[in-house]
Order: C-alpha cells, then structure tokens, then sequence
C-alpha cells in the first residue's frame, strides 16, 4: 500500500522545512528572468525551479493556469516538470482548485490523483463550493492512491469572505464548516491526515476557528503578500507545526539564478522553522 500523503508530508517537513514554493510562471516573472512568454520561456522557467528546488524544499506547487494557458505544449511542459520535481524528492501539491460534481469531478480527479495518469500530483488543491458532498470522487481516489488535497476553507482573497464567513442555519460558518468536514476526514490517522485546508497566512487571529484538523494547513500570503513567518504563530496558534507556508514571488524573483533561489528558500525555511520552534 501507498505511505499516505499525511505521512509523507509530515516527514519531508520534518527533514527539509515546512517551506512550499510555487511555480508561477506568469508573465511578468517571465519578463524579470528576461525569458519569452512562450512555450520555450515556460519550460526554461520551470526546468530552473525544479533543478534549483526539486532535492531541497519539502513541497513544490505549480499552478496549473499559467501552463494552461499555453495549450498542449504547456501541460508537457507541466507534465514533465511534476514528475522531476517528484523524482528529485519533492512533494507536488497541484495547485488547480478544481471542483465540480458526480462524474465530471471524477474525471479531474483522475487526472490528477489517479497513479498512472500523466499529471499525477501527491496533492491536488480543491474547491468545494458546490458542497464538501461534490468532492466524494477525489477524496476517495486521493485514499486509494496515497494522494491528498487541499480544501479552499479561509482563502486570503477579500472576495472570498462572501462565501467563507456566510452564517448556516446552524450558526456556523461556510468555512468553518469546511475545517469540521476535514477534521471528519483525518479522524484518528497518524501522524498527520492527508486532507488539509487552505487557509491564508494574512487572515490576522484565527483563535475563533478550530484549525485542529489534524491535517496540514496550506497557507498562501508569505512574501509578496505581506505575510511573514514571525507572524505564522500569531495566526495559526497551537495547529502551527502543521502549517505549509506557500511562498512564490518572494522566491521566483530571485531567478534564474540557481544559487540565488536556493539561498532564497533556505532563508524562508530556516526562518519558518525557527518561528515555528518559538511558538
């Protein structure tokens, strides 16, 4: 049997640093490496970022858009850069928000968490607003694989909190109710589940939600967001240690110099750890 993604995730946290970086090969990153915003830039781009990150950092995520956008060329090039990424060590978590229902959720899943598809991913990033109930596929796909995900439960965009902060009927909120599904989930599994959510690093204090879900915490907004680790305790409080601070352009500007994006992200990650340690 597959090691769970929890397991998996809690160790290379453990022995590279809590510390995920994205693949974000927008436009404007491109321009700054003085790369084309084209196929050939794209994959110059993303080759850099594995070959820089792939061995060291615990978890790396492309988002899935900026080689959509591309055609067919630019998911070979995503292709090929999750399963380097993977071979060198690093955990994939997709970034692709996908969510919808019955069998058009089971076909994204399977392209994604499905072992022998071409994009298979250790994690997927999904949406579940079409009801947590619409995400059945992938979560049992993710199970029989070994594969995990990340729910979208208290993004850092400000539009977000028209959906996340409405009330129930029950009086608790959407995105509480989206923490107490996953806790549902990784109920009893050790030493961490493999369902997570998403959950911005920039929220301010979260003491009003209960993020035990004992699963990871993806948490976007490090960096160029305006979030730094020091602030992570602050706002994650006692579910820290299974905090994944994403950072994308606070590394990626560093490029395409290789050596400059290593020390880039060994100065997030030892910085991460250390406030992590302090919590």
């Amino acid at each position: 049997m597959t090691e769970p993604f929890g397991a998996r995730l809690r160790r290379a946290m453990d022995e590279r640093g809590p510390l995920c970086v994205g693949i974000d090969p927008h436009s404007s990153l491109l321009a700054g490496w003085g790369l084309n915003d084209d196929v050939a830039g794209l994959e110059r781009f993303s080759r850099t970022v594995v070959e820089a990150l792939a061995d060291r950092v615990a978890v790396l995520k492309p988002q899935s858009a900026f080689f959509e956008r591309y055609g067919s060329r630019g998911i070979a090039v995503l292709e090929k850069s999750v399963q380097e990424a993977r071979a060198a060590g690093a955990l994939v978590v997709m970034d692709a928000k996908r969510g919808d229902i019955g069998s058009t959720m089971a076909a994204y899943a399977e392209t994604f968490l499905h072992k022998d598809a071409p994009l298979f991913s250790d994690a997927l990033t999904v949406s579940p607003y079409l009801g947590y109930g619409s995400l059945k596929p992938a979560v049992d796909l993710a199970r029989e694989s070994g594969a995990g995900l990340f729910v979208l439960a208290l993004t850092s965009n400000p539009e977000g909190g028209e959906v996340q902060h409405a009330v129930r009927a029950d009086g608790r909120n959407v995105g509480a109710t989206m923490l107490a599904h996953l806790a549902a989930e990784n109920a009893g599994e050790e030493p961490m589940g493999s369902f997570g959510a998403v959950v911005g690093a920039t929220l301010g204090d979260l003491s009003s939600y209960d993020l035990d879900i004992n699963g990871p915490l993806l948490a976007p907004g490090i960096g160029a967001q305006g979030a730094t680790p020091s602030d992570l305790p602050g706002v994650f409080g006692a579910a820290v240690r299974h905090v994944v601070p994403n950072v994308s352009r606070g590394v990626l500007r560093h490029g395409p110099d290789v050596v400059a994006l290593r020390d880039a992200s060994d100065r997030f990650a030892d910085e991460i750890r250390a406030a992590v340690a302090a919590a």
